[in-house]
């Protein structure tokens, strides 16, 4: 239950951020004064600045909640199971099934660098100013090589909330039947579609010359 709420709430945020990222098709001035509202959020009842840290103490608590329930959900299936199963795979499950667990260490150790680069260090890899939002992100999307690490990220976002929302739909009890169990099918796909899809724009037309 803890894996799946947790989970959903990082949908749910993603989906906002994604949103957001898409703003760099505006431009400079559309793009930056989006990253200034974000700071303004609740202003005057929160401090400057405030709603974005209360946000980034909600998600941190969120990721070692949901890293924990994994940890404890992996090792719970060792446990059951000393001895590899000697029949195949069933031939239903899906790669992305396989690989939530690579795939949750990947995104991981993408989320370390993506913090580094945008928002903790804010490395801008050309060597040119940091303190503009559009133009690190368009210096850091303009490398090739920083693209192409984010692509594989988002492929391994894809595949994550594929079968999260399909795995967090049967904890929640929302599969109860053949009708049920495809619209939530349905649903991991189309999310994992314009999450992943979406974010994997703003890279890819800079990379290309499109947003500069």
């Amino acid at each position: 239950m803890l894996m799946a709420v947790t989970g959903l709430l990082f949908v749910l945020y993603v989906l906002a951020h994604m949103y957001g990222n898409l703003k760099a098709f505006s431009g400079h001035d559309a793009f930056n004064e989006y990253a200034h509202h974000l700071r303004t959020l609740g202003e005057p009842v929160l401090p400057h600045g405030g709603f974005l840290w209360i946000a980034r103490a909600v998600l941190l608590v969120s990721l070692v909640v949901h890293v924990y329930a994994a940890v404890v959900l992996w090792r719970r299936k060792e446990r059951a199971r000393s001895q590899k199963y000697v029949m195949r795979k069933p031939k239903n499950s899906t790669f992305s099934s396989h690989w939530m667990r690579w795939g949750g260490v990947t995104l991981l150790l993408f989320l370390i660098w993506h913090l580094l680069n945008f928002t903790v260090g804010k490395i801008n890899v050309q060597g040119g100013p940091t303190d503009d939002p559009y133009d690190l992100l368009v210096d850091s999307f303009d490398t090739w090589w920083l693209t192409l690490i984010y692509l594989v990220a988002m492929g391994a976002l894809a595949m994550h909330i594929r079968h999260g929302v399909w795995s967090a739909s049967q904890t929640l009890g929302l599969t109860n039947n053949a009708r049920a169990r495809r619209n939530a099918n349905v649903l991991g796909v189309l999310l994992a579609t314009v999450i992943a899809g979406g974010f994997s724009l703003v890279p890819i037309f800079t990379l290309f010359g499109v947003i500069s």
